[in-house]
């Protein structure tokens, strides 16, 4: 009891030292951050999850949005240890039958974005093949795993190595190919996934302000915000940031490779701590604020979340981190979380910040709750020492 006093007491202090929150007068209803107490925390992702749950079955599909919200609702089961959450995602997978995209034609297997079954080799049906990952290492099931390492294995035998053309792909894939080099052993898996990243840095990453534009179509200068500047998506800047976050989970911190995620994250986590508002939110378009004004929420989750799984992992400054963390997470659980439990100001699907798109307090979706749970779930972890 003493040493968690004294750990509440050092998070309070980082937050009074050094605040974005407390430094500028947030605007009217914005969010307050401070220390919470676990607690809260817990309720806040019950509040969220139990919403969600009870408005939607477990039977839906397993595209990238559905599954984005399980990798969350496992993150939420492994602090809460509530068991209606673990079934409900062990119901999806096997309503799923531990599968994405259903073709068994390998010559028609294609990687282009795609809805359709014979789009397997696409991210966005592959990140459910995290979820199964991590439902196999609770039960060692290999029927779990199968199709993921039908799959991924397939891949890799190819000569190709521009899969992930897109920055939410490196949040759907690349914690697939570590999730199944810690469960097999297999060095390959590492191999093509620094293979695979490096093209995605070679067409996405800007290396002056160490943020990733969303595709090649989002390169400055050919691409520029209504203002004339570098125009970077929140959300694709946050499925980046939390993806490194969960392939380090599985990668040990002596492996050759570890370095190449430590470097990329790190130095986001420093380009990131400046463009947080106030209010504890990110805007649509990073740098540009002014292009797509107002709170968003699913970038802000992934964000909070990075830099918490950093701070608990050492990776990041608790002194320097912790306070844009803390005013993250007041702005998701004070001002997007309602009353009544839904999640609101989730920008819609999309790819980019749009001018004039509304996003309200009615605004949510699957892979919001799932980034909020992942945030709140590290913020646990951080409360528990």
């Amino acid at each position: 009891m003493a040493n968690r006093r004294t750990a509440l007491s050092m998070l309070g202090g980082a937050f009074i030292m050094l605040s974005g929150c407390a430094v500028r007068a947030p605007a009217a209803g914005a969010a307050q951050a401070g220390t919470p107490a676990r607690a809260d925390v817990l309720a806040a992702m019950n509040k969220a999850n139990n919403y969600w749950q009870q408005s939607h079955p477990a039977q839906e599909w397993p595209f990238w949005n559905v599954a984005a919200y399980h990798t969350g609702n496992l993150a939420a089961y492994e602090v809460t240890g509530d068991r209606r959450q673990l079934a409900y995602t062990q119901a999806w997978a096997a309503y799923n039958h531990w599968t994405g995209a259903k073709s068994k034609d390998k010559t028609n297997w294609k990687y282009s974005y795609g809805e359709t079954d014979d789009h397997v080799l696409f991210g966005d049906w592959q990140i459910c093949f995290q979820v199964y990952a991590d439902l196999y290492r609770m039960d060692k099931d290999p029927v779990k795993i199968a199709r993921a390492r039908e799959v991924m294995e397939y891949e890799m035998s190819t000569p190709n190595k521009d899969y992930w053309w897109w920055a939410d792909g490196l949040y759907m894939a690349m914690p697939v190919m570590s999730k199944l080099y810690a469960i097999t052993g297999e060095r390959r898996y590492l191999d093509k996934l620094v293979e695979y990243f490096e093209y995605a840095n070679s067409i996405m990453y800007d290396a002056d302000e160490h943020l990733y534009y969303r595709d090649a179509r989002y390169v400055y200068p050919a691409h520029r915000s209504i203002h004339g500047k570098k125009d970077f998506w929140a959300r694709g800047d946050g499925w980046v940031f939390a993806g490194l976050a969960r392939v380090m989970q599985d990668v040990p911190k002596g492996d050759p490779y570890r370095a190449v995620f430590e470097s990329k994250f790190i130095a986001m986590a420093r380009a990131l701590k400046p463009l947080q508002q106030p209010e504890g939110y990110w805007t649509r378009s990073l740098l540009d604020p002014a292009h797509a004004p107002g709170p968003e929420t699913s970038g802000t989750a992934f964000f909070t979340y990075g830099y918490l799984w950093g701070i608990n992992n050492g990776l990041l400054s608790k002194d320097e981190y912790l306070p844009v963390a803390l005013c993250g997470w007041g702005f998701l659980s004070r001002v997007a979380l309602q009353p009544d439990g839904k999640l609101g100001y989730v920008q819609p699907i999309g790819d980019r910040a749009i001018p004039g798109q509304v996003v309200d307090r009615d605004s949510t979706a699957h892979f919001g709750v799932g980034a909020f749970l992942l945030a709140g779930s590290e913020l646990v972890k951080l409360l528990s020492l």
